[in-house]
């Protein structure tokens, strides 16, 4: 059996999130399919990731195994055909065949973006906020999420997760126009819904809902019944995986 990697970036506006649903169409449904269609076997893909529905990828990767010794830019250029439009595929790779896309991945590197005035060309990407930040305050706050280990703060309730342990290892706000700016957030792994839920609390330090102190507090309280708001999913990229 020979394991393959696939790294493709989508859209994921159309989609479910990543995972196949039994209500509706997801990424990883499409990829299966396509590669199914083209190899004439049944084909199981596992991604690095679980994104949510709406969220999109700039970069992703995924694993699969067939016994055929695949053309990997051949394969790569069939599935572009294959392929919805809101699905790319950047390459296929032959890995070794311990090689795991979920649980070899070191780092992952989220994206959300915002902008603080009308914009029709950012709208469907990133979310616009109507009030007053002080992102000075907001990226004080967010340093602090490098000295916490513990994150179950942001993590969806009823979630059935094994443990809400994540390193973060970056975490800043970053700016790239007079009215556009983005959380860029790299840790070992994510619990479901955390980079939406420590954005929306970020951003309620901010507007001066929540001091410094508080957003320290919110993270130690580990109740998610604390923290702000989930901010929308269309706004939200996973930007790179690293292994």
């Amino acid at each position: 059996m020979n394991r393959y990697f696939v790294w493709f970036a989508y859209d994921g506006t159309r989609y479910h999130g990543w995972q196949v649903q039994p209500s509706g169409n997801s990424v990883q449904a499409e990829l299966q399919r396509a590669l199914s269609l083209q190899l004439r076997e049944t084909v199981e893909v596992v991604g690095a990731g679980r994104t949510d529905a709406g969220v999109h990828a700039r970069r992703m990767a995924a694993h699969f195994d067939t016994e055929q010794q695949l053309d990997c830019q051949q394969t790569a250029y069939r599935l572009n055909r294959i392929l919805p439009r809101d699905i790319a595929v950047e390459k296929v790779e032959r890995v070794a065949d311990d090689m795991h896309a979920r649980f070899g991945a070191r780092a992952r590197t989220y994206h959300y973006y915002i902008y603080t005035r009308k914009e029709p060309f950012v709208r469907h990407y990133a979310c616009e906020i109507h009030y007053q930040l002080d992102f000075e305050k907001m990226n004080v706050a967010a340093s602090l999420l490098l000295e916490h280990d513990d994150f179950a703060a942001f993590c969806k309730s009823h979630t059935d997760v094994k443990t809400t342990l994540c390193h973060v290892t970056e975490a800043r706000w970053i700016q790239t126009s007079p009215y556009e700016w983005h959380f860029r957030i790299t840790a070992n792994r994510f619990l479901r819904n955390m980079v939406r839920a420590v954005v929306g609390t970020l951003i309620d330090v901010g507007r001066g809902r929540l001091t410094i102190e508080g957003f320290s507090g919110v993270i130690a309280q580990k109740n998610r019944c604390q923290a702000g708001e989930s901010m929308p999913a269309h706004a939200l990229f996973l930007e790179d995986v690293v292994y």
